[in-house]
């Protein structure tokens, strides 16, 4: 890649050529930065900055006895994370689609990610008129049942953090005092899923049971939200049951065999 190259105009060049640097490594292997700056088309300098931040950041690592680069120990972890979310949403997708059916409301199946919930997957029921696209939206743990039965199975340091973080209250019905979070926690894990009413938006219900792998950590959630008149909780007691029953059935076919460990 030449300097005189055509560019995008909301390139970046100093990321282009930092993953152009990436792409190079994982093609020929161990290379001096002088090789680099070759193929790249720049200045010897200019690739020694690039390869000592991606250094930095374990992207590549450099043998002190020949300065050679090749790519670093981060990036297997990177990608194992990547193709695990790809796995789980691919296993979770039919679960998602039988359970959005049977209730016909929406169901995510939602991560912990940067101590916040994320949807990584959305099935949308057929009662719901209004569709809200919740994949890739941020949202804080404490207001959200899968925050909060991810939290509630979480090993104990992680739900400490979480709980250290300030209680933003969202709506009138936020839970923002940290005790009658920690109770709602503790029930949450006794029971095997948990609720919020109208705590994240108002007018939203919702309900989520927890996601384990085969070594028994919570690794997500399946959650079913709709409108709160539709999710009385004395009306339709059978969603619980049915949500949780989807969580189990990805569970096993995440290999889970066993009961959560207590924490």
């Amino acid at each position: 890649m030449s300097n005189g190259a055509p560019r995008d105009a909301g390139l970046v060049r100093s990321v282009d050529r930092a993953v152009a640097i990436l792409d190079l490594l994982a093609r020929d292997g161990w290379l001096a930065g002088a090789e680099v700056a070759r193929h790249l088309g720049v200045h010897r300098s200019t690739a020694l900055r690039l390869l000592s931040t991606l250094e930095r950041h374990a992207l590549v690592e450099r043998d002190p006895r020949t300065s050679k680069y090749r790519l670093g120990r981060r990036l297997p972890q990177l990608a194992s994370v990547v193709t695990g979310e790809l796995d789980l949403r691919f296993v979770a997708r039919p679960i998602c689609e039988r359970l959005a059916g049977l209730v016909g409301e929406t169901v995510t199946l939602d991560i912990l990610d940067a101590d916040e919930i994320v949807p990584i997957e959305q099935v949308t029921g057929s009662t719901s008129v209004v569709s809200v696209n919740w994949l890739g939206r941020r949202t804080p743990v404490h207001c959200t049942a899968s925050g909060k039965v991810i939290m509630a199975f979480a090993p104990i340091e992680v739900r400490q953090r979480l709980l250290a973080r300030p209680l933003e209250r969202r709506t009138p019905n936020t839970i923002v005092n940290r005790a009658e979070l920690e109770e709602q926690l503790a029930a949450a894990f006794e029971a095997g899923f948990a609720r919020t009413f109208q705590e994240l938006e108002v007018g939203l219900d919702a309900i989520a049971a927890p996601v384990h792998s085969a070594h028994g950590e919570v690794v997500a959630a399946i959650d079913v939200s709709g409108p709160a008149h539709r999710l009385r909780e004395d009306d339709r007691p059978e969603l619980v049951e049915q949500t949780r029953e989807a969580a189990a059935d990805l569970s096993r076919r995440l290999g889970y065999r066993g009961p959560a460990a207590k924490t």
